[in-house]
């Protein structure tokens, strides 16, 4: 593995917003030690409804005030906001705040979302893909055009705004980092989140994308690319916490693919608090790696 890649390379955590470890206590407590056991970034799903298994569930905007105000450094975002889910306006006006709150250290990943995260129908909206695309892309302008400072004003399809100055700006330069999801290989997630900072892939009907995959990703996003600032491929995964060796291993070989955040998933111990601390407290793989 590349010496500068795994240097550059940064480990999160990917942390549900629902379930048993979902209190917004307990989810600030893990930030706290995630930032304390050497992570870079602790990042929230961002889910309104969580199919129709009564699970508690709690508001990720809020809790991430909350430990914006208890951490210092590492970085904190969502893995992601379903963006036709908001109102982009408040939208901008929430994560201008975080961004403020948090010393500039706010990163938002946008996307459609799905019935198991937003149930658009449940709540007497339309919820064609074509329809969410669209808006998602008209609340990229508007809440990054509000973002600006400047006067803005916004005429499209699905919203409109009047001219409008929102103050204070983001704390960041020249705004709040933007990652977009999507599923590979469906093209058009990826030819937006050419336009933006980083991207966030699933791979469509398998889950998480391989190696191979993440090439491919790289390739399509430098070819559609024209912006000439740094670009994130961020990567979901597992690794076992126990074998340091077959986890430097298995994070080697996505860096060798052009992954530039590792993102630990924390999914499967959802329910248990305990070992959800444990797992934060052992710290990222990269003290394999670095061996």
């Amino acid at each position: 593995m590349g010496r500068n890649r795994a240097d550059n390379l940064k480990f999160g955590l990917y942390v549900p917003n629902f379930g048993r470890s979902s209190h917004p206590l307990t989810l600030t407590e893990m930030a706290v030690e995630a930032e304390k056991s050497g992570w870079d970034g602790f990042f929230l799903w961002d889910h309104l409804v969580e199919w129709d298994k009564g699970l508690p569930l709690s508001d990720s905007l809020t809790v991430l005030a909350a430990i914006a105000v208890k951490t210092e450094k590492i970085r904190i975002g969502t893995t992601l906001s379903p963006l036709p889910r908001y109102k982009p306006w408040t939208l901008a006006r929430q994560t201008a705040t975080l961004d403020q709150l948090s010393n500039g250290r706010l990163i938002l990943s946008v996307g459609l979302g799905a019935v198991e995260s937003c149930d658009y129908a449940r709540f007497g909206e339309d919820p064609d893909n074509v329809v969410l695309a669209e808006k998602l892309d008209e609340s990229l302008q508007i809440v990054t055009g509000l973002w600006s400072g400047k006067r803005f004003s916004f005429r499209g399809k699905h919203y409109h705004v009047g001219p409008s100055i929102f103050l204070p700006t983001p704390k960041q330069r020249p705004r709040i980092p933007i990652w977009v999801g999507g599923s590979w290989p469906r093209q058009g997630p990826f030819r937006r989140a050419a336009r933006w900072d980083g991207v966030l892939p699933l791979r469509l009907r398998e889950g998480l994308p391989r190696p191979s995959d993440l090439k491919e990703i790289a390739a399509f996003i430098k070819k559609h690319r024209s912006i000439a600032r740094s670009f994130d491929l961020v990567n979901i995964g597992w690794t076992t916490g126990a074998n340091r060796r077959k986890d430097a291993e298995r994070v080697a070989v996505f860096t060798e693919a052009g992954m530039t955040w590792w993102l630990e998933s924390l999914y499967t111990q959802r329910d248990s608090p305990e070992r959800m601390q444990a797992g934060i407290i052992q710290g990222p793989p990269k003290k394999a790696i670095r061996r």
